[in-house]
């Protein structure tokens, strides 16, 4: 059962961060399962291979280049909702390699949709900060976010049934704020029409 219950953590856990900062948490994942001080379950472990700690390490740099750019951070989270979100999803099918094929695609799918979460929440809640004038607060929301992303990972890692629990508490509450998210969002935009109108 703890096998098991770990395995879910590490599924969702990575899809959950992945839905906010993908890069860093293959990099931090991948640099922790290379020098010893993870096992990753599945066939999670291949995100130790230097070639792939180097590319998620390059794209990390140039996301948190891209993040602190207003106009450029809402374009790159639009991109990356074909690209977190199928990520998620894998990276939780694969820490389920070695459990039969039907659990494996539960896992894609609710890996899946706490990385659609996530992603949603944070694209939501940057689109609210990117219409703001000063570039003070997109930066620090930015930096906020790589620092959690950073510090969930490690927690992952360390604290499985922590982040499981954050994770599914998450998602509850994404479920429950989408509607007043989405609603707040087109009344944004529906503003920002009225006034160039």
């Amino acid at each position: 059962m703890q096998d098991w219950l770990s395995t879910l953590a590490f599924a969702l856990g990575p899809a959950w961060i992945s839905g906010i900062n993908l890069y860093a948490t293959v990099a931090v994942l991948g640099l922790l399962e290379h020098f010893g001080y993870a096992h990753l379950p599945g066939d999670l472990g291949v995100l130790g291979n230097w070639w792939v700690i180097g590319v998620a390490g390059v794209l990390y740099l140039v996301e948190f280049l891209a993040d602190k750019i207003p106009l450029v951070d809402s374009v790159w989270d639009a991109v990356h909702t074909f690209i977190r979100i199928p990520a998620g999803a894998l990276l939780a099918a694969t820490a389920f390699a070695d459990f039969p094929p039907a659990m494996r695609i539960v896992a894609f799918l609710l890996g899946g949709s706490i990385a659609l979460a996530s992603h949603g929440t944070k694209a939501a809640v940057r689109v609210a900060v990117n219409t703001s004038p000063e570039p003070v607060s997109n930066i620090v929301v930015s930096t906020l976010e790589d620092v959690f992303a950073f510090i969930a990972t490690l927690v992952l890692v360390w604290k499985p049934m922590v982040i499981l629990i954050a994770a599914l508490v998450f998602a509850c509450l994404a479920a429950w704020m989408a509607p007043k998210i989405l609603r707040a969002v087109r009344g944004l935009f529906g503003r920002g029409r009225a006034a160039a109108s």
